[in-house]
């Protein structure tokens, strides 16, 4: 096959392929074919690809340094972009028995509030288009606004051939943090290590949930600048984000961010904007676009005294501030 096909179907070229974790399998087997690993046999999604993917899922488990590896298949079943990876468990659960590969299918259960009922007829849907790639999901965690009942978990469980106590519910939550003692309440740990003929023992959350209480009762509050040029994209400064919320939870403090568009930030409005902040972090995000209102914003925090963060090139802003 040409190798040229590969560059194509990643959108980008072979020499940046590693950016994105389809382009290293992609990477990786273009790699052994140039080097002759595969004996001028004809390059394929399987079984080349599919190879390639359950040895880079195993390679945890054979260290010897784990009991259990987790791993997520993200999007949505059916799209194309995941059709290799789910290939790749169905051959798993071949390959290594029943009682050594778990599928955990994540659905929707939606509620229609004009009927006032929740419907289980998308999970169907989805557990058939999943079956139909030959991946038979042991657990459905059900994705939810309101309580299961009873009927409707039972409802599931026979028409998405899993067992009843297999039917976990997800229900909203006020905080992500919560989901681990949710999932407890709902005996997910007890399935999958079940499942896995693995010892269940209660586990030990003393510590997450002191962080989980610190998170959810502060005992004072901090409102931080956030200066970036991708602030309509929130998800662009999801590490960043979680971090305010570890660093608040340790300190007792809720961290309330503010977003300022650093293209937007220039002399006539940088002390309306960052005067009343008790902290300003001046995030990534390389080119020349915005540049000169992050310069503006770690001048005015550095004459005003406000602690300032500066990570990459938020921080060589400074440097320049300096010179």
């Amino acid at each position: 096959m040409d190798l040229g096909h590969y560059e194509r179907f990643l959108n980008v070229p072979t020499s940046q392929a590693n950016n994105v974790t389809t382009g290293r399998i992609y990477q990786s087997v273009i790699d052994k074919e140039r080097r002759g690993e595969f004996l001028g046999k004809t390059v394929q999604v399987i079984p080349h690809i599919t190879d390639e993917i359950k040895h880079r899922v195993q390679i945890l488990g054979k260290s010897g340094d784990y009991d259990i590896v987790i791993t997520e298949i993200g999007g949505t079943v059916g799209d194309i972009e995941s059709l290799p990876y789910i290939e790749a468990v169905r051959q798993l659960q071949w390959e290594l028995g029943d009682n050594n590969v778990i599928v955990i299918h994540l659905t929707l259960v939606p509620y229609l509030k004009a009927a006032g009922e929740l419907k289980t007829k998308p999970t169907q849907h989805s557990v058939k288009t999943l079956m139909e790639s030959g991946v038979q999901a042991n657990v459905l965690v059900c994705r939810t606004e309101h309580e299961l009942s009873d009927g409707i978990r039972t409802k599931l469980a026979r028409f998405c051939n899993v067992k009843r106590e297999a039917v976990i519910q997800s229900i909203d939550a006020s905080t992500i943090y919560d989901v681990p003692n949710m999932m407890l309440d709902e005996g997910l740990d007890k399935v999958v290590l079940k499942q896995l003929e693995l010892e269940s023992s209660t586990p030990n959350l003393t510590r997450w949930n002191a962080f989980l209480s610190r998170h959810k009762n502060p005992k004072s509050e901090v409102t931080i600048g956030l200066i970036g040029k991708y602030v309509e994209l929130q998800d662009s400064y999801k590490s960043i984000l979680e971090s305010f919320i570890h660093a608040g939870a340790a300190n007792e403090v809720k961290v309330n961010v503010e977003f300022i568009h650093s293209e937007y930030l220039n002399n006539d409005n940088i002390k309306l904007k960052l005067s009343h902040l008790d902290g300003v972090l001046v995030a990534p995000g390389f080119g020349e676009r915005g540049i000169e209102g992050k310069i503006e914003a770690v001048k005015y925090v550095r004459e005003q005294n406000i602690p300032f963060l500066g990570i990459c090139l938020g921080m060589q802003m400074a440097v320049i501030d300096s010179d």
